[in-house]
């Protein structure tokens, strides 16, 4: 398992490394609105990184940030609230979980139903164009899509497994961890080291990711940032 100082500060990585979903300078970047809320500095020691970063937040609007080091607020900005994750590395192969056959490709056709699952168990920040951010799968059940995973955060060597969420009346089922092995395989599969995001508290989650093969990397700090 290698990483690089990308894994430390993704965010700022991933908008970098995706120029047409973001949103600002040199200095401190975000993503489109309709894209995903997370936005990050260049530099969190640097008064003129942290005074770009609120000129990108509007009145009444929030952002996300998520690393590693300790997170800067930058003056006229507050927050909101602040938590702790883990972020985890594959340290194996990932094989794709036997009984794959009903998993589908989702894109620009799915959208609506994409936003509506993820509006309902909160996978964490998902918006109406955050499909665009990579590759999504999902199943459908008489028609209704009641499971998905994809891809977020991508930068040089890694890319981020994301957006799984599982509709409650088909939890149990084993459907985020086929799911997410599907999404991994593939990452992997093009020679990117695949990782994820996890609360801490989560302990079901980081359970269900250490039996696929990830590993607990590193502690993240996220917070939530306004006017």
């Amino acid at each position: 398992m290698t990483t690089t100082p990308s894994f430390d500060r993704p965010v700022w990585a991933s908008l970098t490394s995706q120029p047409t979903l973001a949103e600002g300078g040199d200095l401190a970047k975000r993503y489109r609105r309709d894209v995903n809320l997370f936005a990050s500095t260049r530099d969190d020691g640097d008064d003129a990184s942290l005074a770009a970063l609120a000129a990108l937040v509007a009145d009444g609007e929030t952002v996300f940030v998520l690393q590693v080091p300790p997170i800067a607020v930058p003056p006229g900005l507050q927050a909101l609230r602040r938590a702790q994750g883990v972020q985890m590395l594959a340290g194996r192969p990932v094989a794709a979980e036997p009984g794959t056959d009903d998993v589908v490709e989702l894109g620009e056709a799915d959208a609506a139903d994409m936003l509506a699952l993820a509006q309902l168990t909160e996978p964490g920040p998902f918006l109406s164009r955050t499909h665009v951010m990579g590759r999504f799968v999902g199943v459908r059940r008489g028609g209704a899509l009641v499971a998905m995973a994809g891809e977020r955060m991508r930068f040089a060597g890694g890319t981020e497994v994301s957006g799984v969420c599982v509709h409650p009346d088909y939890r149990g089922r084993g459907l985020a961890r086929r799911l997410s092995s599907v999404v991994a395989h593939a990452i992997q599969q093009r020679g990117d080291q695949p990782f994820l995001h996890a609360w801490t508290t989560n302990q079901a989650a980081i359970a269900l990711y250490e039996s696929l093969g990830f590993e607990i990397r590193t502690e993240v700090q996220v917070a939530v940032l306004g006017r």
